[in-house]
């Protein structure tokens, strides 16, 4: 394309580019190089370097972003960028009318900085795509040491897993692992957008200890992920991974015949659906966990989150435009004026109503407007032949694994797996190009 027909630099973007000439220089030439190594680096250290260590990653990616952005030329706004821009001007506006502005200013600062993440991700992919296997790589790197420590701690001393037994709950008795995490919920969240993600490298991977590294990792990630006893956790580890192997069974047969085509996916979830219900039925300590989630208040951890939802929806109701302002300390303070006796809560324990607590109904749409975007983008890989088909495919299962548990628990705002959260978004985005 012409110059003189290329489409015009959107505003917000203009700034980019002023330092094109460094881009040749000897730190713009090695910028793809540094910013993979700390990608790298924030990616396998997630479950085992201090917040302290992770602030710093983080930072540093967003600053390597800023220093690429102003040596290269900018490009188009995709539509999960241009959601994501939706979201951060909601925050803003939030932080501005927030009842406790300095502590929305925090969370506004800590979303600016996964932003940045996001950024470099996504740029690092667009110009060197060999490093989504690398970053990927050192992910699962993290995510096998931490299975090893969790499933490790079965052979040890028990008494600090019996800090995670309640008494009050109809599961009482159950040791739930946590590994490095110091949270059963916490692990849980960890693996569930790490296990479709290893399963697409198994496939994606040629090499036999390349191979045998992503089957280790599903495994053990798998095993790990089952002994934290974490009900969302297993309905998202179920949907992450059901979801994955429904998508690779559709593109592997799109060429099939129209009937066998449609006919082969529905025995594929039945036949799941049937060894789920035989496992439920026949383990007594899945079936135990089970049953607890239909227990209602008489579970504890279910009667505890319905009094935190109940406290949430009325924060929503007093605040529904734009809401108290992002993050968890802007939460801490108003939290105490809704919350009913004895039920102390650091967030709205669902991502929905998260999102609605912090930015409104704004906030919300925007956010399922991105949710949609990223699965449509992924979609579009069933049919395509591109590099990034399997990858967005893996992105599209991970988030659908995380939607689910999230629907009940605000893990997911935690940076071991946040930044999962946003390796997805950056890959689906860059196969949307």
């Amino acid at each position: 394309m012409s110059a003189a027909s290329a489409p015009p630099t959107p505003w917000l973007l203009r700034w980019q580019g002023v330092l094109s000439g460094a881009a040749s220089g000897p730190l713009g030439s090695r910028l793809s190089l540094i910013s993979g190594i700390v990608l790298c680096a924030l990616m396998a250290g997630m479950p085992v370097v201090t917040r302290g260590g992770l602030s710093l990653l983080i930072l540093a990616a967003g600053l390597l972003w800023l220093l690429w952005a102003l040596c290269q030329p900018p490009g188009s706004i995709r539509p999960i960028s241009g959601w994501l821009l939706a979201m951060l001007g909601v925050a803003i506006l939030a932080t501005g009318f927030s009842p406790v502005p300095a502590a929305a200013a925090k969370g506004l600062f800590k979303l600016i900085s996964y932003l940045g993440v996001y950024a470099l991700m996504r740029q690092l992919f667009d110009r060197a795509p060999q490093w989504w296997d690398r970053v990927v790589a050192a992910l699962l790197a993290g995510e096998l040491l931490s299975s090893v420590l969790a499933i490790r701690q079965l052979y040890g001393d028990t008494t600090e897993l019996a800090r995670w037994a309640d008494p009050n709950s109809v599961a009482d008795g159950t040791i739930r692992v946590y590994g490095p995490l110091e949270n059963p919920n916490l692990l849980a969240g960890y693996l569930i957008p790490i296990l479709p993600i290893a399963l697409i490298a198994l496939l994606r991977w040629r090499r036999w200890p390349q191979r045998l590294f992503a089957a280790s990792s599903v495994l053990l990630g798998s095993v790990a992920l089952f002994l934290s006893y974490s009900r969302g956790g297993w309905l998202g580890m179920v949907a992450a991974l059901g979801v994955a192997t429904l998508l690779l069974v559709l593109r592997q047969t799109r060429t099939w015949p129209p009937l066998w085509r449609r006919l082969f996916p529905a025995l594929l979830i039945g036949a799941g659906v049937c060894a789920l219900l035989i496992a439920v039925t026949q383990i007594e300590p899945l079936r135990i966990r089970v049953l607890s989630l239909t227990a209602g208040r008489g579970d504890s951890s279910n009667n505890f989150r319905i009094n935190v939802w109940l406290a949430a929806i009325d924060m929503i109701q007093a605040r529904p435009w734009l809401g108290i302002g992002p993050g968890n300390t802007a939460f801490n303070l108003i939290y105490p004026l809704y919350q009913q006796p004895k039920f102390n809560a650091l967030s709205a324990y669902s991502v929905p109503l998260e999102l609605l607590v912090e930015g409104g109904v704004p906030n919300l749409l925007a956010g399922l407007a991105l949710l949609l975007a990223s699965i449509r983008a992924g979609l579009r890989q069933l049919k395509g032949e591109s590099s990034w088909a399997l990858p967005a495919l893996a992105a599209v299962a991970a988030i659908i694994g995380l939607c689910v548990q999230g629907a009940t628990d605000t893990i997911f705002f935690r940076p071991e797996v946040q930044l999962s959260g946003w390796l997805c978004l950056a890959t689906l985005c860059v196969s949307d190009g």
